[in-house]
């Protein structure tokens, strides 16, 4: 049986400091997933979105949009891109291709309204339907893992918040919630959506708008080579 917060009543020194931190800059929470919420919202923001959803990376960001929207088939990326990603379309049930566009700041995976933007960071560029950041140690906000679904869809917005940690109805109280679909592991801690908030508040006024020239041909790959390739 979980003991309430802190779980396990870890000693204070082996304790990670950024949500005391924040206390000391004027952030006021009831609980440590309060912060994913004013996390999400300060991304969502930036972005120009209306909702945000943290995940533990940007691969399951795109995992879990080709989830809810059943995606099937076969899914066109660049061959310029990171390796994950291709394997996130196969681990979702779907085939890909690979393609000779020369992209800038964002994709598409083509044909669904799913974006990778992992390595940008310049406000108000969010596009409709599903777009995917990451906060790796090399993006500009650098939590060191973690990802951020920024979405318009409220449905999607729901189901998302659902399934990203176990299919559990309310996260804050084991007692008073319940699981009522089969969900994936891929939550945001509260520590790290306060990194987050520290790296952004912090963050000097600069932008980042990543290409294809940012990325290795993924033929080069021993994986990739006998993919389809089109």
């Amino acid at each position: 049986m979980h003991s309430k917060w802190p779980l396990y009543n870890i000693f204070q020194q082996f304790r990670r400091p950024e949500l005391e931190y924040l206390k000391t800059q004027g952030y006021e929470f009831s609980d440590p997933y309060d912060i994913v919420d004013i996390f999400e919202n300060k991304i969502a923001s930036f972005f120009g979105a209306k909702y945000g959803i943290a995940v533990d990376c940007c691969s399951h960001g795109l995992f879990l949009c080709l989830k809810y929207l059943n995606a099937s088939g076969t899914i066109r990326l660049p061959r310029y891109t990171y390796g994950s990603v291709p394997m996130q379309v196969e681990h979702a049930g779907c085939n890909f291709a690979l393609t000779d566009e020369k992209w800038e700041g964002i994709y598409k995976l083509d044909p669904y309204p799913i974006w990778d933007a992992a390595a940008l960071w310049k406000p108000n560029t969010f596009v409709d339907d599903f777009f995917v950041v990451s906060f790796q140690i090399k993006k500009m906000l650098c939590i060191g893992k973690g990802g951020m679904i920024l979405t318009n869809n409220e449905d999607a917005k729901n189901w998302l918040k659902l399934v990203r940690y176990d299919g559990r109805t309310n996260i804050y109280d084991q007692e008073q919630g319940d699981f009522s679909c089969s969900g994936y592991h891929y939550y945001m801690t509260p520590e790290d959506a306060a990194r987050g908030i520290i790296i952004f508040d912090n963050l000097p006024d600069i932008e980042c708008v990543p290409s294809w020239k940012n990325y290795h041909n993924l033929d080069r790959y021993t994986y990739f080579k006998n993919k389809l390739i089109s």
